[in-house]
């Protein structure tokens, strides 16, 4: 119990002393960790659990939508991923289909993927400026 109680801490602390960009990779691993449980689930005829993933996969990729900036060109392109996703999960969820969710667990794995090159390239421009 109070290694349990100890992590919690750590995992509550880690979130709210982390930067915009690593609360995006920790988003991004949650998707990637609710979908794959979710095909676990369906995989295991677990289909309230299956559900209860999904949704929680869905919710992330809406809090993607919602907090995009739209000032920016490339916020459109992930607009139409992030709602090709949120429609996909949904699907997937109404039908309980494990290969629909393994297409969106591919989207998830470059987005994610992609931000923590990105990530590291900014890191490294940041360096070399200072």
């Amino acid at each position: 119990m109070i290694a349990f109680n100890a992590y919690n801490q750590y995992k509550e602390n880690s979130i709210n002393t982390a930067s915009p960009e690593e609360l995006t990779l920790m988003l991004y691993n949650g998707l990637i960790k609710f979908i794959m449980r979710g095909i676990d689930c369906i995989e295991k005829k677990n289909m309230e659990d299956a559900n209860n993933n999904i949704i929680r996969a869905q919710d992330i990729v809406q809090e993607f939508i919602n907090t995009l900036d739209m000032r920016y060109e490339i916020s459109g392109n992930l607009n139409s991923i992030y709602d090709y996703m949120l429609r996909r999960l949904i699907d997937a969820n109404v039908s309980k289909d494990k290969v629909i969710l393994e297409e969106v667990l591919e989207f998830a794995k470059i987005l994610r993927d992609t931000w923590e090159e990105a990530m590291k390239q900014a890191k490294k421009g940041k360096k070399s400026t200072t």
